[in-house]
């Protein structure tokens, strides 16, 4: 558990201040009051994200949603509730998205052999393989995203479907595209995403 020493008293004119203004002197106030609890936070119950990513996330969050939160001072523990579990969902957010990438690592690396995937006996030829993998998922799906001959909307729809894990009925509807239409744009993303990791791969063993 977070050590109480750890947590700081809520301050009502400090989250007042930083609400009505994001650009507030007094961020970095509230950040060096807070961010010590975040640290112990998510090293306690998330040690494999990057807890720097996920606290700007998280402040990123607090910019949007102070303007109408409320404070209640009799509710002890509200306010350090509320920001943990904000923290909570970006951290598990994170972990999910990681998962996919894994993924879908997986499936471009299975879709570049002509034999089939075995179970490494090896554990560190496993591990190996897997930071190959994916090394060359996160280096194709850079050059995809700045691959100026990929439609912006394509590039768009495959990382909220496919990367953050939105429904396809969602991502749709606000492109006023059909389920189909989204699910093709989809696949014509990882069909090019194919190309650039076989590219890659073949790069590297020359």
């Amino acid at each position: 558990m977070i050590g109480m020493g750890t947590i700081p008293e809520t301050s009502t004119t400090l989250l007042k201040d930083i609400a009505n203004d994001s650009q507030n002197v007094r961020w970095s106030e509230f950040v060096a009051r807070y961010r010590p609890m975040m640290e112990a936070f998510l090293r306690e119950r998330f040690p494999s994200v990057e807890a720097d990513d996920i606290i700007q996330e998280t402040l990123a969050a607090l910019c949007r949603v102070l303007p109408s939160y409320r404070y209640a001072p009799d509710e002890k523990g509200r306010f350090r509730n509320y920001l943990t579990g904000i923290l909570r969902n970006k951290a598990l957010r994170a972990l999910d998205k990681e998962q996919r990438q894994t993924e879908i690592a997986h499936e471009l690396m299975r879709s570049q052999s002509d034999t089939p995937c075995h179970e490494e006996r090896d554990p560190e030829s496993a591990a190996d393989k897997q930071s190959w993998r994916e090394a060359v998922f996160e280096l194709a799906l850079e050059q995809f995203l700045a691959d100026d001959s990929i439609a912006d909307r394509t590039k768009r729809i495959f990382e909220r479907v496919a990367i953050n894990g939105e429904s396809p009925e969602v991502v749709a509807a606000s492109f006023k595209m059909t389920r189909h239409a989204v699910d093709q744009a989809k696949s014509r993303a990882m069909a090019r995403l194919r190309e650039i990791a076989k590219g890659l791969e073949d790069v590297a063993e020359v």
